[in-house]
């Protein structure tokens, strides 16, 4: 079957990053034992849900974008679905966890999450600084 995932470059990111639907990113490096470890799930679990993106960063070839991001620890994996940013954690996780989040990010409801930060931007806005 190949590669289920994308390598995510600086050249590649904003063309992966706001496709349609779930987007996953791995935040990784080689040297990086917990992402090593971490590998063959996601990629596994990516070959599992071929509607779904499921890229890859390495830190070390992209450290602008691991910057922008504020990637501190890795591996961290961010979940985007139409362009919004749902999830973002750092730590490998089991099969299990990940498939239960592609489940949660699946089942929400899109137009009620972009309300709820329309409603939220709406407060920030009228916060007084």
């Amino acid at each position: 079957m190949g590669n289920a995932t994308v390598e995510v470059t600086s050249a590649n990111f904003k063309q992966v990053a706001e496709k349609d639907g779930i987007v996953l990113l791995d935040w990784w490096a080689a040297w990086c034992g917990p992402c090593r470890s971490f590998a063959p799930t996601y990629e596994k679990v990516a070959q599992k849900h071929p509607d779904i993106t499921f890229g890859k960063v390495d830190t070390e070839a992209s450290p602008d974008l691991a910057g922008a991001f504020d990637i501190r620890s890795i591996p961290t994996l961010m979940i985007l679905r139409d362009n919004v940013l749902l999830f973002s954690q750092p730590g490998a996780l089991p099969e299990a966890a990940l498939e239960d989040l592609i489940r949660q990010v699946r089942a929400l409801d899109m137009d009620k999450v972009r309300a709820e930060i329309a409603a939220q931007d709406q407060k920030d806005v009228r916060r007084p600084a």
